[in-house]
């Protein structure tokens, strides 16, 4: 592929441009609808391109758009080759690819390859019978003597993870949803095709591919129980509080040795095509421990977890958080997140923790972008942070996520966080001619695009200038980081060495704090303009007014 130009005029045609870079994730239903059906689709994608290349990422990622029965919106995949027609078509892809280029973003995308849709031509045989040429390419295993499922396992989205299928006589797994059942990555013809189904794309000029819970590929071939959990330990990362998920270790349904063993044949694959990347997503038991051995020179190139896309909110926290994964993953890069598909938005999440007034307040939002992006590490950034969008609060009978029906209503599910992007005041926010998929958010319609970019105190300009400026700075792409410390609810560290040091501080609450500067510090100037509210200098001590961003130069 040709050298490609970013927005900000910066090369970055270079096999490492993945290390600091924000990506910017589109999940293709909510984003724009082209056709009037009321869902996103590719072209949309396509009309709305120019207003991610504003911002100032580096990158897109694209939540699966493949042929699919959407029984979990695209995660069950039925054709890893081939566009759904509600999305479009290979041919829109290809366009949005090459107009991605043209404004020099990077594009990921979504493979999701532990499990497919029972929909997929490769399930519809297996299932068929125990002795067809694809028998043994799902996880089959037989009842025990009393009829019930061989083991414990249970599935995230609630109840047990095994299936009944009458053809064979034999329960399938599933980790997720029953109408995604389990691959068998113990046998090596099920790693050959998955392998050639990512050969398919990365030929087609994609620059990176995001692994939807890549630590799932493999699971206990002896199909051990799961020992089970103590009901204090039962705090599951993104899960109902009453799922049966949290009540067991789950040291044998995934995350096993055998895993490594494919990333590494995955990786080569990866090597063959220089500047394509990984970015795994990890669930584990010790996902920080996990990432650290996923992620290296032989294996992805990133991983990120559910660490910091919890309840919690504190300086502490955040602090603790970075800094155990800066101590076990000596050689590869991390990936930070707040928000994405999968939980509810940040604003929303980390509002009440963060004093009276946080979710409506456009500097607290300017300033969770800004945190996220200067930790060490690259970014994914989810659409509509960048307008500051709360969670939305999706009536019953409007609910489209199967978790959320089935856990209705101690936990509503994922739609409050999918719902349309609002582009302008026009009918459904600009997102669909049509009936939207999800209703849109009044409250999100008040903090459209077009609103937000007419006026330059809006969270969406406050964006733009933070990842402009900070494509300027290596220190924030790509330097070390070194923790300061500091009481609540002041988080700061200095990113950089020798003479590029950065410090960089927040003021996480609703009232000012005050933060005494080291005397190691030495001279530092202030470097102001990168947030809707900024701290300064008076007495060598750090004033931070409410939700509060501060970067200096260090000399």
């Amino acid at each position: 592929m040709a050298a490609m130009t970013g927005p900000a005029g910066r090369s970055i045609d270079d096999i490492h441009w993945w290390r600091g870079a924000v990506i910017y994730q589109i999940y293709p239903r909510s984003f724009r609808d082209s056709s009037g059906d009321g869902v996103g689709d590719l072209p949309g994608i396509l009309e709305r391109l120019d207003h991610v290349a504003s911002l100032g990422v580096d990158a897109i990622w694209i939540s699966p758009f493949f042929k699919s029965p959407m029984a979990d919106f695209g995660y069950d995949i039925a054709d890893y080759r081939a566009v759904d027609p509600l999305f479009g078509t290979l041919e829109d892809f290809d366009r949005l690819l090459a107009r991605a280029h043209a404004l020099g973003l990077r594009v990921v995308i979504d493979q999701v390859l532990s499990h497919t849709s029972e929909a997929h031509a490769w399930f519809q045989e297996s299932r068929a019978s125990r002795d067809n040429p694809k028998a043994d390419w799902y996880v089959w295993a037989d009842a025990r003597p009393d009829g019930t499922p061989p083991n414990n396992w249970l599935s995230l989205f609630g109840g047990g993870a095994w299936q009944w299928e009458p053809r064979r006589g034999q329960y399938y797994l599933h980790n997720f949803l029953a109408s995604q059942p389990d691959l068998n990555f113990h046998h090596p013809d099920v790693r050959e095709a998955t392998l050639h189904n990512v050969r398919f794309w990365l030929a087609r000029g994609v620059d990176g591919l995001r692994l939807d819970a890549i630590n799932f590929c493999f699971h206990d071939a002896l199909l051990r129980d799961n020992p089970p959990k103590p009901p204090e330990l039962r705090t599951g990362r993104g899960f109902s509080p009453d799922n049966p998920y949290a009540f067991q270790y789950h040291h044998h349904n995934n995350t096993q040795p055998e895993n490594l063993r494919f990333l590494e044949e995955l990786r080569r694959l990866l090597d063959a095509f220089p500047g394509a990347t990984t970015l795994g997503e990890i669930s584990s038991e010790d996902s920080l421990a996990t990432m650290a051995e996923y992620v290296d020179d032989r294996r992805l190139h990133m991983g990120y977890s559910f660490e910091l896309l919890t309840d919690d909110y504190s300086a502490a926290y955040i602090r603790d958080t970075a800094q155990r994964l800066e101590s076990t993953m000596r050689e590869g890069w991390p990936c930070w997140a707040i928000s994405n598909h999968d939980v509810r938005r940040a604003v929303s999440r980390w509002g009440p923790r963060a004093g009276d007034g946080a979710p409506d307040d456009p500097a607290f939002a300017a300033m969770l972008i800004a945190l996220v992006c200067s930790l060490r590490g690259s970014v994914c950034l989810y659409q509509g942070e960048e307008l500051g969008l709360g969670e939305s609060d999706v009536p019953f009978d409007a609910l489209q996520d199967p978790y959320g029906i089935a856990f209705w209503p101690t936990f509503k599910g994922r739609d409050g966080c999918r719902t349309p992007m609002p582009w302008d005041e026009g009918r459904h926010a600009g997102f669909s001619d049509g009936t939207p998929w999800l209703p849109v958010d009044p409250a999100h319609a008040a903090r459209s695009v077009a609103l937000q970019d007419a006026d330059p105190g809006s969270v969406l300009n406050a964006t733009r200038r933070l990842l402009r400026w900070r494509r300027t700075q290596p220190a924030l792409v790509a330097g070390d980081i070194t923790w300061c410390d500091s009481d609540e609810p002041v988080l700061a560290f200095v990113r950089g060495s020798g003479d590029k040091r950065l410090l960089v501080a927040f003021n996480l609450w609703s009232a000012a704090a005050t933060w005494p500067l080291p005397a190691e510090f030495g001279e530092l100037r202030p470097l102001d303009g990168h947030g809707l509210r900024s701290g300064c200098i008076a007495d060598r001590a750090l004033i931070l007014p409410p939700f509060a961003t501060f970067y200096g130069q260090l000399g």
